[in-house]
């Protein structure tokens, strides 16, 4: 069969791919995995068939004699969070994170709070392949499933404990929150208020369908938001994704900062921070070289990994050196919290900083460096496209190159990253440089290595 996981989970459309039987099947394995006895803690985002997806799973999980908590409703990050802190061996989140409202999905989270590693992702699809479950004899079943609807609390605490509030309050800070109709509704508006800061909420019904906006932050789902952000004069906005652990901020002038242009005003402030914490930030060759740019004068090493933010997580938690880590699409990583993506606490840390430091969030974007960019995609199969980059590696090689996913070449006013799908025949192209003449001139040189193979 296919491979189960992907990037980050197990996804597919509801009830074509994710069928009851198919989530009963998949908790059996991840079930087995963990073991008799084991405590897994189960949780969702709001999306269309997770009620039905959870419910299978657990019947999944009861049946290899695993002890079930359900918290049902919250974001990934409290679930993570909570996986941890109160000692569970494991956590099973319903959720399909950014993708559109007809696909569901499983994370599944080791006793750290972060997503499995990719070889205990083997070690599951092997069980599920092969059917090696541990169906457990019937007078060893636990009958009972533990309520556990403390997550969200808990959570909340955490974040809010981690900051300044009366900083904060003394600000009187306004702002938009934007859950995408998602479970960061439970949470983000609350860590706001208990930080004082007056919260305008859009998105905020729980909506499976999310009728106000795709789940995913892009300049075309947020164009409402951003609108509505300078009409009422906020000082800036945040949006979430479909399960809250991405935070894309808006600020007072209505303009988009994207996750790499906000982890870099970020990473500053917590070197002011945490002053005698390491000096090295992680994220994936996805993410822009301003970081390098921004943070050169203090030290700061960018450790460059795959495009997947379990691989980041897991070389912060490895290496145990990590001022931070980030992904340009808002997932943001505070070791002192967690090793994970989170929403809310990169909200917290945001408002902090801007107290702290009494500007606007438009004059700290105004002083990133300015640069063109540009994604695009291009079908073809993954035999052409490991051949486009085995030829961009040969033009430039005489250029700083980063190799560990597809090729990013790093010249002195642009780079760019060609890389081929994980999930689709398709050759993904990002591009930033100083210039639009310089962007276009990049961007044709691959077209005709394409055209030319």
């Amino acid at each position: 069969m296919n491979k189960l996981f992907g990037t980050d989970g197990v996804r597919g459309v509801v009830n074509e791919f994710f069928t009851p039987i198919f989530a009963a099947k998949l908790g059996q394995a991840i079930g087995s995995f963990f073991g008799e006895n084991s405590r897994i803690i189960v949780g969702r985002d709001v999306r269309v068939g997770g009620l039905f997806i959870k419910n299978a799973v657990i019947a999944g999980l009861l049946s290899s004699g695993v002890k079930v908590y359900d918290c049902d409703l919250a974001p990934t990050p409290a679930i993570q969070y909570v996986t941890r802190d109160d000692g569970f061996d494991g956590a099973v989140i319903i959720t399909a994170s950014h993708n559109p409202p007809q696909y569901n999905g499983v994370k599944v989270i080791d006793s750290d709070g972060i997503e499995i590693s990719r070889d205990k992702e083997r070690i599951i699809e092997e069980i599920f392949t092969e059917e090696r479950f541990n169906r457990i004899q019937w007078n060893r079943l636990h009958e009972s499933i533990y309520e556990y609807r403390v997550v969200n609390d808990k959570y909340v605490k955490a974040v809010v404990e981690k900051v300044d509030k009366e900083l904060i309050k003394n600000r009187g800070f306004k702002i938009v929150v934007d859950p995408a109709n998602s479970v960061s509704v439970l949470t983000t508006p609350r860590i706001a208020r208990e930080l004082g800061v007056k919260v305008y909420t859009i998105n905020g019904d729980l909506d499976p369908y999310f009728s106000g906006r795709e789940p995913e932050p892009t300049v075309e789902s947020l164009s409402k938001t951003t609108t509505i952000v300078t009409s009422l004069k906020a000082d800036l906005g945040v949006a979430h994704d479909g399960d809250g652990d991405r935070a894309i901020f808006i600020d007072d002038k209505g303009r988009i900062l994207w996750g790499d242009r906000s982890a870099c005003i970020l990473a500053k402030y917590l070197l002011e921070k945490h002053p005698d914490s390491p000096r090295r930030v992680y994220t994936a060759v996805s993410s822009s070289t301003i970081i390098e740019e921004y943070l050169r004068e203090y030290g700061v090493e960018v450790v460059w990994l795959k495009v997947g933010s379990v691989d980041i997580a897991r070389a912060m938690k490895e290496k145990g050196d990590a001022l931070c880590g980030f992904e340009e699409n808002g997932g943001f990583m505070y070791p002192k919290h967690q090793f994970v993506r989170d929403g809310g606490m990169t909200l917290a840390l945001m408002l902090e900083l801007l107290a702290s430091w009494r500007k606007k969030l438009s004059e700290l974007y105004d002083d990133l460096p300015r640069m063109f960019s540009v994604k695009t995609k291009i079908p073809m199969g993954r035999d052409k496209a490991v051949k486009v980059i085995e030829v961009l590696r040969e033009k430039y090689c005489n250029y700083r190159q980063v190799n560990i996913d597809g090729v990013k070449i790093i010249g002195d006013d642009y780079w760019f990253l060609v890389r081929p799908s994980g999930t689709e025949p398709l050759l993904r192209v990002m591009i930033e440089a100083r210039s639009e003449d310089r962007l276009r001139k990049i961007l044709d040189e691959i077209l005709d290595i394409v055209r030319g193979i």
